[in-house]
């Protein structure tokens, strides 16, 4: 079934944009400049932002790397937001953004460098009467945070200038540890210089339109909130499948593995989204405290209940592709999971008995990050029998939000097939980002960037929700360290992952939703 399109005027959406606040005059300091997170996705983010009119007047950017670029950065800035944000702008429309943004060489190690940075500093407010106001954005790995912080704490550029709308906030890119211990201690790290409300810990999948629009669907409609419970609800499945490898990072991934990259984080925010009880308000505080109960009433998770893959040779598009163990830079015989599928139990009023099946993984069948929502069969089924020509029974409803690609949800239900007989048949009705509003939805770091400026913390991660989600995975990554896989690669590239994952389900009655 097709989307009914919305048709929206210029006008409305500057009238709905206009109730957006812009933020305060403010410069963007983003240490990484010279990495590929800068030039695919913050630069491209922030041009897009200044098109579309919600950056404030007096802005700037000022780009902080080791390398030595001051000559050729506006190059590489300008190709990144042609290539990274999908747009063939002209040199003269590209130049009031160009012209904001400036480039300023260091060791981020050497204290010295930061008394030049802060005077730096000095000389853009004056000339783009940004007031003082920053957005540090850590874009570096993680071994290089405890350094920035501190130097920017000790050279006093974490409080900001007295009096009314005047701030300093810090932007986290995610791994925020490595598992709890490390977690805690990076906290403690990070709170010595900055206080909680000044910290923005970044996930990206935040920012896009579905994950946002899950509390929408759940809270903005009367029909579906009702039967958002064990009640009625069979399981919910989370996928978050890449048809990519590695891509070189091979050193960074040895010491993640799929828990770490993309579950304790990603994964876990999606089914907090799904999980959590109606806030109080829409508050920072208000959402991050009911997300928090949400992991804490997860029971621990028991190693039986969880299965891990890595993959091998295989096909992916059509195309050969090698082994994780082929991969350059990893170990001939490593244990690190490429693939982790996982039966959790929430035991809360809401959601006891219903289980949450998650998998994520790499070198999978094809790129879908999806949830879904099964629901329990009618208790009296009058139309058995009566299924249309081919079907496999009445298959039960499904809500199904896609994240990412093509974002949208859709609602699988029986209807009538048309004729002289009473034969049915499943159908689905379609929401699309792209369809329903004629535009495909932003780059989620537009939003997180915005609402970092802005001071909102609702879609960023806090230290209690990033502790909490360590405190259930560290355990399993400790249980996994301590019992090798033998069969490691257990599934070839260009699948859906080891049949052990889809036994674990076949052990509960179930299957993994057909992507």
């Amino acid at each position: 079934m097709s989307t009914t399109q919305v048709n929206i005027s210029p006008e409305a959406m500057k009238a709905s944009q206009s109730l957006e606040r812009r933020p305060d005059p403010c410069i963007v300091v983003i240490f990484g400049a010279s990495g590929d997170l800068t030039k695919r996705k913050l630069l491209p983010a922030l041009y897009h932002l200044e098109q579309s009119g919600f950056l404030p007047e007096n802005f700037a950017v000022l780009g902080v790397a080791r390398r030595s670029l001051e000559t050729t950065f506006p190059a590489d800035m300008k190709d990144g937001i042609i290539k990274g944000g999908g747009v063939d702008e002209t040199e003269a429309k590209l130049a009031p953004f160009v012209d904001r943004v400036q480039y300023y060489a260091m060791n981020f190690d050497d204290d010295a460098a930061y008394e030049g940075l802060k005077k730096k500093l000095a000389e853009m407010d004056e000339k783009f009467g940004t007031k003082a106001n920053r957005l540090f954005y850590l874009a570096v790995a993680p071994e290089y945070f405890s350094d920035i912080v501190s130097y920017l704490g000790k050279h006093e550029m974490n409080k900001p200038v007295e009096g009314a709308n005047h701030w300093v906030r810090t932007v986290i890119e995610k791994p925020f540890g490595h598992d709890l211990e490390s977690a805690r201690a990076l906290n403690d790290e990070v709170n010595k210089v900055f206080d909680e409300h000044q910290i923005f810990r970044i996930d990206h999948y935040l920012g896009k339109e579905t994950v946002q629009n899950i509390l929408v669907f759940r809270f903005a409609n009367g029909i579906f909130e009702h039967v958002w419970n064990r009640n009625y609800i069979d399981h919910v499945e989370i996928t978050a499948a890449e048809s990519i490898g590695i891509e070189g990072r091979g050193p960074f991934y040895e010491g993640a593995g799929a828990l770490r990259d993309v579950v304790q984080n990603h994964v876990m925010e999606l089914l907090s989204f799904v999980a959590m009880e109606p806030p109080v308000s829409f508050e920072a505080d208000a959402v991050r405290n009911e997300k928090v109960k949400v992991w804490k009433a997860i029971q621990p998770i028991h190693p039986a209940d969880t299965v891990r893959g890595q993959y091998g040779p295989g096909n992916v598009d059509g195309k050969p592709a090698i082994g994780y163990r082929q991969e350059d830079r990893v170990h001939p015989r490593s244990q690190t999971e490429t693939y982790a599928a996982l039966r959790l139990e929430i035991e809360n009023w809401r959601w006891a008995g219903v289980p949450f099946y998650i998998r994520a993984g790499k070198r999978l069948a094809k790129r879908v990050t999806e949830i879904t929502i099964q629901f329990k069969q009618p208790p009296l089924l009058l139309f058995k029998g009566h299924e249309g020509k081919g079907a496999e029974g009445i298959k039960p409803n499904v809500i199904s939000m896609r994240i990412q690609p093509d974002e949208g949800i859709a609602l699988r239900f029986a209807a009538k097939v048309p004729g002289p007989n009473m034969s049915m048949s499943s159908v689905n009705m379609n929401f699309s980002y792209a369809d329903a509003f004629g535009a495909s939805s932003a780059n989620g770091y537009e939003r997180l960037l915005l609402d970092a400026m802005l001071g909102d913390g609702t879609l960023f991660a806090h230290r209690d929700g990033v502790e909490a989600t360590w405190s259930l995975i560290t355990p399993l990554l400790e249980a996994w360290a301590k019992d090798p896989v033998k069969d490691f690669p257990n599934y070839a590239a260009g699948t859906w992952g080891p049949a052990a994952s889809d036994a674990m389900l076949k052990s509960d009655g179930r299957k993994w939703r057909k992507l």
